[in-house]
């Protein structure tokens, strides 16, 4: 969805608001396709059509179509690689061959391959496992069904690795769980990212038990690597699944699925001859894994190179006591125009009832309305791996004049439809585990952390109580305290009790001219203290909820104006106006220590 608004003020932002997944970038970057025509005869997973013989003569067939995986027709194999190995019929995903993947995301000419001598084991001793490791190298040109190397994206440093499904399915045996490992170990010496391809059938049954211990040992690897500060992205592609899937497929800071693959533990196949049980169409794809929380989001092969450079550069701050590193030569200042000055001045103030109203309005600005004035860029993660992507709380990465921030915000919806797929805003236990995963990743890459509180409150019903809202608010509020990086929360409608506060845990907590932060609804409280819910106009007044009575209280810093009511006239005024004074919020923790900015978030509430 893209919300589309006028601008009423004079201020422009560089670049327009991408709101999906990571497959929405940077419009400034272009993709340059490394694939030309000479790369056709390297299709991967697209097998010619073989000569056919008669009695008298052979006849040839044309090998320049070749058959859609996805929807069984013959398509052009030129087109097809052209688009990157994508049907230009149905959109399906051929499968990619090592050299062709390295293709589309490095930059030319760059990878150099690590370990490419290591010799094969046979740790069983199994019968024939020698000759079929030479079929495979046969057939693929591969020593083993992955490859790793260093190479360059965009002239960033990385450590790439391919898992190859031709190459005995990509099972994982003891050179491939050897080469991988090795690699995140010299990626961890010099200092860069992993970004792995995986694909496979699962762990490699002719080694057994060798192979199982290669999960743990690349896990191992990887959990080093992380502890270093270093990013590990895992793409995920078609199929993958078993151990791999249960080892370093699904451990990356940031993970990531090409559109339709098979993802599982255990196939649909191994789960029918177990159980007897048949799977859901669509049960284990990459759509599921998004839907229940277990990826971040889908990219697209045309986008590949493009996220992966914006990967890097939104995690690439370790170490470092800047939070403000904005573009060099650049000046930002918000200016209101005379129109909105003359509407400032003759607004009115508006009572606690009115600001109650007028916040629960659907037409009211959200979080991701506000965001075009405010970021660069915005691109949206997904879930809390482990239950579900909860649609009412979002979160993910923006730039602010190229300064990487993490962002977390509410979300009502614009209309019923849209109210429903995000529960009107009431976050669930997932929401609240997914904000602090989002932000706990923040710290681990000293990114500053910028909330957007906007609900009534934390969802309160059956599933929410069997999933442990409690303890998810809770443990928000444990963690939000302790964070190393600087923690910015902005209330830009309603501020309904724990739910609000699980993701207002800030530096400095501020709240827009009409907004409202309180225990509970008025309603409730009348209800509670007066046993009458129709006194909740009269309860708005008593119980001190607006940003002047919460400014006079201490409860927060700023107000921020809304130049005579939050609407699509005037939300790209309000947003610019945000923009500057986050830009200055950021400032003041450039320099310092983690431990300097944990502890005056601890003093701020501990005054209270």
């Amino acid at each position: 969805m893209e919300i589309k608004m006028e601008k009423s003020q004079q201020v422009k932002t560089k670049r327009k608001f991408p709101l999906n997944l990571y497959n929405k970038l940077e419009q400034k970057l272009k993709n340059k396709s490394e694939d030309t025509m000479d790369t056709i005869v390297e299709t991967t997973g697209i097998q010619p059509e073989k000569i056919e013989k008669t009695d008298k003569l052979e006849k040839i067939e044309d090998t320049s179509l070749v058959k859609c995986p996805k929807c069984g027709k013959m398509v052009e194999r030129a087109r097809v690689v052209k688009k990157k190995y994508i049907c230009y019929e149905c959109g399906g995903y051929f499968r990619v061959k090592t050299n062709n993947r390295i293709r589309m995301v490095a930059d030319a000419k760059s990878f150099e391959p690590w370990f490419e001598d290591m010799e094969v084991s046979n740790p069983l001793d199994y019968e024939g496992y020698e000759d079929k490791l030479a079929a495979a190298r046969e057939k693929t040109g591969l020593n083993e069904a992955v490859t790793v190397g260093h190479c360059k994206v965009f002239g960033n440093d990385i450590v790439l690795g391919v898992c190859d499904s031709r190459f005995m399915m990509a099972s994982m045996g003891h050179v491939v769980g050897e080469k991988i490992t090795k690699a995140i170990e010299r990626a961890t010496e010099l200092k860069l990212p992993v970004f792995m391809f995986c694909c496979s059938g699962g762990a490699r049954m002719q080694e057994g038990i060798v192979s199982l211990m290669q999960m743990a040992k690349t896990s191992a690897a990887i959990k080093k690597h992380g502890d270093a500060g270093l990013l590990y992205c895992s793409i995920l592609t078609d199929p993958t699944t078993g151990g791999v899937t249960a080892s370093f497929a699904m451990l990356g800071d940031v993970i990531m699925a090409e559109p339709g693959a098979l993802i599982g533990f255990a196939g649909p196949r191994v789960i029918k001859q177990t159980i007897g049980q048949e799977l859901p169409e669509g049960f284990q794809t990459s759509e599921f894994l998004v839907e229940h929380g277990f990826v971040d989001g889908i990219v697209l092969r045309e986008n590949l190179k493009k996220t992966i450079q914006f990967l890097i550069k939104s995690h690439q701050n370790v170490g470092k006591k800047t939070y403000a590193d904005f573009y060099p030569n650049t000046e930002f200042h918000f200016e209101l125009n005379e129109q909105l000055k003359e509407q400032t001045w003759k607004s009115k103030p508006r009572s606690a009832w009115e600001k109650v109203k007028a916040v629960r309005q659907v037409e009211r600005p959200s979080a991701l309305d506000y965001m075009d004035s405010i970021f660069d860029i915005f691109i949206e993660a997904h879930g809390d791996r482990g239950f579900a992507d909860d649609k009412a709380l979002i979160g993910g990465i923006g730039f602010i004049e190229g300064q990487p921030v993490t962002v977390i915000a509410d979300i009502k919806g614009k209309d019923l439809k849209e109210c429903q797929e995000r529960n009107f805003g009431m976050p669930l236990p997932e929401g609240y585990r997914k904000a602090l995963r989002l932000m706990k990743q923040a710290e681990k890459f000293n990114r500053p952390i910028i909330s957007f509180v906007n609900t009534s409150g934390a969802f309160c019903g059956l599933e929410a109580e069997e999933r442990g809202q409690g303890e998810a608010i809770a443990r928000n509020l444990l963690e939000m305290s302790g964070l190393k990086v600087p923690v910015l929360c902005i209330l830009i409608g309603e501020g309904g009790s724990g739910g609000a506060l699980a993701t207002a845990v800030g530096n400095e907590v501020w709240m827009m001219e009409n907004a409202t932060y309180s225990i509970l609804s008025p309603e409730g409280f009348a209800s509670i203290l007066w046993k009458d819910s129709n006194r909740a106009q009269e309860a708005s007044e008593v119980m001190n909820i607006t940003a002047q009575d919460l400014k006079r209280l201490g409860v927060i810093e700023r107000i921020i104006p809304e130049f005579g009511g939050a609407d699509r006239k005037t939300v790209s005024a309000i947003g610019s106006y945000m923009k500057e004074y986050i830009k200055e919020f950021l400032q003041k923790f450039d320099g310092k220590s983690g431990d300097e900015i944990a502890a005056a978030r601890y003093e701020r509430f501990r005054s209270f």
